[in-house]
């Protein structure tokens, strides 16, 4: 691979992070966050927190509200009442197996 500068690599970075957030918001909006959990141990409010935690670490006040709304593409509140689903019992049982192996 290519050497990348730093700039180039960060402008990388946040196309492939700009990219993940239209496939979640456009093309998968349906795509609950146990199913992101279950399959690859993150989900949107993971993706949010990660957003905030940035913000704050270069001195830019952000609340959980805020990161949550730049990742939902709309206030947190809005996409459940729109988008989330009941989980099946398939699915929280995977979640629950998959956190008890986290936590040991």
């Amino acid at each position: 691979m290519t050497e990348l500068d730093q700039a180039t690599r960060t402008e990388l970075e946040a196309a492939a992070f700009r990219a993940l957030m239209t496939h979640l918001l456009e093309v998968r909006p349906e795509v609950q966050n146990i199913d992101l959990m279950n399959l690859a141990g993150f989900c949107r409010n993971c993706l949010s927190r990660w957003y905030q935690e940035a913000a704050e670490a270069r001195g830019i006040a952000m609340t959980k509200d805020e990161g949550r709304e730049v990742v939902y593409g709309m206030p947190y509140a809005v996409w459940v009442a729109l988008r989330q689903t009941d989980a099946d019992t398939n699915k929280q049982a995977a979640f629950a197996a998959a956190v008890k192996v986290h936590r040991e």
